[in-house]
């Protein structure tokens, strides 16, 4: 099966073994992976702060870049719930609507391509500790992921996977609701922070960076020792 890799502004900036462990773990499970060097941001930022035009330039570059993909998988729920808002977006464009369409058609997250599209739910791996998962809002809420990361790593050997307080609610990040919002974001953040201690958990692990971001960020200055990993690292540890 060929791939295409998707590694989002994240990954690419701040989150380089992120996308290695994606790539490594899709390459394990037989995969072909490339990597279009024409890709770029999805679009977000831009267009959640209303910038339209902006963030239409960014998508149109990304359907041209992986115009030839059969597969489009990249290690966040949100970009990839981002790439699926692109019929919407250019809905009524006769240039760009039906490329959108076929684009959004073949993108995935990774957890959710292991399970839903690989078939796969035990990749193997061992990491030994006590978990907890933070699942995302984009993820979760619009891409409707939710129980495949729980189940990839309820099958790690050597996890120990304990529920999270209040998972379904937002860490406060949002991406620029953090900037708009700083005080509520804070006040947001700080609440996922008590939850992810009272699990007692050693890792806390999910499948967007900017949340990891977040809320690790926090817990650091809070004095906790608790480690952020993203669910990439875990699914690939032998």
């Amino acid at each position: 099966m060929k791939v295409s890799l998707f590694s989002t502004c994240l990954s690419d900036i701040l989150f380089a073994d992120v996308a290695k462990n994606t790539l490594e773990i899709l390459e394990r499970l037989g995969c072909t992976v490339d990597y279009p060097m024409g890709q770029t941001c999805c679009g977000q930022p831009a267009y959640n702060s209303g910038y339209l035009k902006e963030a239409k330039q960014s998508m149109k570059q990304m359907m041209k870049a992986f115009q030839e993909s059969e597969y489009i998988v990249g290690p966040s729920g949100s970009c990839i719930s981002m790439l699926k808002e692109y019929p919407h977006v250019f809905a009524g464009d006769p240039e760009w609507e039906q490329e959108a369409k076929t684009f959004a058609s073949k993108c995935y997250e990774i957890t959710e391509f292991l399970v839903d599209v690989l078939k796969v739910t035990d990749v193997g791996s061992t990491f030994k500790g006590k978990v907890t998962f933070h699942s995302s809002c984009h993820m979760k809420r619009l891409l409707g992921v939710k129980e495949q990361p729980k189940i990839l790593l309820n099958n790690v050997e050597g996890v120990e996977l304990v529920t999270l307080p209040n998972e379904e609610d937002c860490c406060g990040f949002g991406g620029t609701f953090a900037v708009k919002n700083a005080d509520i974001s804070q006040e947001m953040v700080s609440e996922k922070s008590r939850h992810v201690s009272e699990t007692e958990a050693e890792y806390l692990v999910g499948a967007d960076m900017g949340c990891l971001m977040n809320i690790g960020g926090r817990m650091s200055r809070e004095g906790k020792n608790v480690k952020i990993v993203h669910i990439t690292e875990i699914l690939n540890t032998h």
